[in-house]
């Protein structure tokens, strides 16, 4: 397994436990709605987190949009935990209206929470649009050189295994060989 996916399951399992521990913890925030909200803001992104760990290796791009897609997702879950938790202890409204109705803290709280907030709305959004282009079914197959892949294709087409037209043909031959066979 690729030490990435191992660090992005790893570094799910600590925020899991840390949005556990935020949950305990939840009624001694000035805010107690928004210790809710952290608590299980915890819990996704450490799910979220390790999900991305179990499909890491599926995920095609190239090394600096991997590296960055890997950077911003654990930003983005880390500090979604951490800024949700200062709203709770602060009691500020930056940016969350509901769960901080009747609540709100001085303007040196609030600040750095609503750049947080914003923060980590650019980091999450920008590693989804990233994990998406790298799950596109297509994405990247033909400039994507990943070491023995390409030159093993080359060894299984050369020794008469593969069709110029790769797989799909095949199973395009096959569908219109059934058919003329049901007919």
């Amino acid at each position: 397994m690729e030490s990435r996916n191992r660090h992005l399951m790893w570094h799910g399992m600590w925020l899991f436990l840390l949005g556990l521990l935020t949950g305990l913890a939840e009624q001694q925030f000035t805010n107690v709605r928004m210790g809710l909200s952290a608590h299980l803001e915890g819990l996704m992104n450490g799910t979220f987190l390790i999900a991305l760990g179990a499909i890491w290796s599926a995920v095609r791009l190239p090394p600096w949009a991997k590296t960055t897609a890997y950077w911003a997702a654990l930003y983005a879950g880390y500090m979604n935990w951490l800024f949700t938790t200062l709203a709770a202890v602060f009691g500020t409204a930056a940016d969350t209206p509901v769960a901080s109705a009747g609540h709100s803290g001085q303007p040196w709280q609030e600040s750095p929470v609503a750049a947080g907030f914003l923060s980590v709305a650019v980091m999450i959004i920008a590693c989804s649009l990233l994990l998406l282009w790298g799950l596109w079914p297509t994405s990247l197959q033909s400039n994507l050189d990943v070491p023995g892949v390409t030159q093993a294709r080359r060894n299984y087409e050369s020794a008469g295994n593969g069709q110029k037209d790769g797989p799909r043909a095949a199973l395009a031959g096959d569908r219109a060989s059934d058919l003329s066979h049901n007919r």
